[in-house]
């Protein structure tokens, strides 16, 4: 474990790891450059990566899921609010309704993989709007995606046999918002 100081006012989950201490000491310097969302995001996933299926990134309690839905650990949110960092833990078949998101965002896979469906937003000929998917990712284990709204609308689920782990990083402090998730949509979807 860590002795590392924490920022004042920043959350930081008890018991981090000396390697989550490195990769939040590299967050802070990418997010600190200010610059624009989608090339943060991009960055921070170059951040990301060398950690992704490190053995101590990880206690065995940020690992821990849920047999109801899949289970979000916060790891870290910086005191300025700039950046959040949670762990999500996936049981097969568990994932996300279609939904985007506050800020910007980088997701790494930890363990196993993550199935991703991306969408876009269309009004119909009516006026009622629909969803059509514009793509379909699987990230696996080291791999890493970023993007910032708008255009950021998806839905994420394990599709695996096994559990899987990812790490979110959020533009957002969201020991204070609760979710990085801004809408859920429950629209048509257009395949």
């Amino acid at each position: 474990m860590t002795s590392a100081p924490t920022a004042p006012g920043a959350f930081t989950a008890a018991h981090a790891t000396d390697r989550l201490e490195a990769l939040l000491a590299g967050l802070r310097e990418v997010v600190g450059r200010g610059l624009p969302p989608d090339l943060t995001a991009h960055l921070v996933g170059e951040c990301l990566a060398p950690h992704l299926g490190a053995p101590d990134l990880l206690t065995a309690e940020q690992r821990r899921s849920d047999p109801a839905r899949y289970r979000q650990h916060l790891l870290h949110a910086e005191r300025d609010g700039s950046f959040s960092v949670v762990a999500l833990v996936w049981l097969p078949g568990q994932g996300t309704s279609v939904h985007d998101h506050v800020s910007w965002c980088t997701t790494g896979v930890h363990q196993g993989r993550e199935h991703e469906r991306r969408y876009r937003l269309l009004p119909a000929d009516d006026g009622a709007a629909r969803l059509v998917a514009t793509a379909d990712v699987v990230n696996a284990q080291g791999e890493f995606c970023g993007f910032a709204p708008p255009g950021d609308i998806h839905r994420v689920w394990n599709a695996g046999p096994e559990t899987a782990v990812s790490l979110h990083v959020y533009g957002a402090d969201i020991s204070r918002l609760g979710s990085s998730v801004r809408r859920v949509y429950q629209l048509p979807v257009d395949c």
